[in-house]
């Protein structure tokens, strides 16, 4: 695959670009304006989900780009997400469809936004299986999802389950579910990756951006990225898009990569809202 080069993540032998641009809270008319300017800038990756209540303004956004030339449908990776409300098999292909046609094509992955007991995971990875066949989708995947839930649907489909899309940034360890990612052949992907702006005042991160001459939220992006970890920062400027897009120019230390590790705390979780039938793996 193209992408302008950029280094990439192979989950059971597809390519993801490892740096995207995420659209949660984005309005509207922010979405298509970002996405366009996201794919000038040189992001290949954008991601999306139903209920964001944006996916026709980012479809429209990867239009303008395309038609101007910044783009074609093949250089660009597209993510969007089913609703727990739609995990029954009916509902489930019904904004499966809905999702393609809002965005104008047919997404490179298609997520379960979050785990829910009921229906069964059986019928609704079935379900999210038959979407793939159906070609509402060219690949299939998860989003907070437990490592032992992680296995258990991954056992239950069909098809691969490329990316578990969790909350992972410096104070929040996902050793575990990193681990059963590659144990499963998969992938993980950080949503909150900046830690919704924590980052920038901490004193080991800015220590280290300073030597390398660079920002907080830049060495935060290389830590995630240099791990495999597919990011997808959400920013409505055009400045600060640019800004953690500039992390393919330098590498970090084996020191600095731990450095930045060891910031994981107990607490360090940012948004819970995992069903209370489900449990978040306990890394040390």
């Amino acid at each position: 695959m193209p992408y302008s080069d950029q280094p990439t993540v192979t989950a059971s032998g597809v390519e993801i670009p490892l740096l995207g641009f995420g659209t949660w809270q984005l309005e509207a008319d922010d979405a298509r304006r970002m996405v366009r300017e996201a794919l000038r800038i040189g992001y290949r990756h954008i991601d999306t989900a139903w209920i964001y209540k944006n996916e026709k303004a980012v479809g429209d956004g990867i239009a303008d780009a395309m038609a101007e030339g910044i783009v074609t449908r093949d250089d660009i990776f597209v993510t969007t997400k089913i609703w727990v409300e739609h995990f029954q098999h009916d509902a489930l292909l019904r904004q499966a469809e809905e999702s393609a046609l809002s965005l104008g094509l047919t997404p490179d992955l298609l997520l379960l936004h979050w785990p829910k007991p009921t229906p069964a995971l059986a019928e609704t990875i079935g379900a999210l299986n038959e979407a793939k066949e159906k070609g509402f989708t060219r690949n299939i995947g998860l989003s907070n999802f437990p490592s032992a839930l992680f296995r258990e649907a991954a056992a239950l489909s069909s098809a691969p389950l490329i990316t578990n899309q969790v909350e992972y940034h410096p104070y929040l360890s996902q050793k575990t579910l990193i681990e059963t990612a590659r144990d499963l052949g998969s992938s993980i992907t950080a949503w909150s990756p900046l830690a919704q702006g924590k980052i920038a005042d901490d004193a080991v991160i800015g220590e280290i951006a300073r030597a390398h001459g660079k920002t907080s939220g830049q060495i935060t992006l290389r830590w995630i990225i240099q791990q495999g970890v597919i990011a997808i920062p959400r920013t409505a400027k055009e400045s600060r898009a640019a800004e953690n897009f500039g992390v393919f120019d330098f590498e970090l230390s084996t020191d600095e990569m731990a450095r930045v590790s060891a910031l994981a705390r107990p607490d360090g979780r940012i948004g819970d809202w995992l069903d209370e039938a489900f449990q978040w793996d306990q890394d040390a």
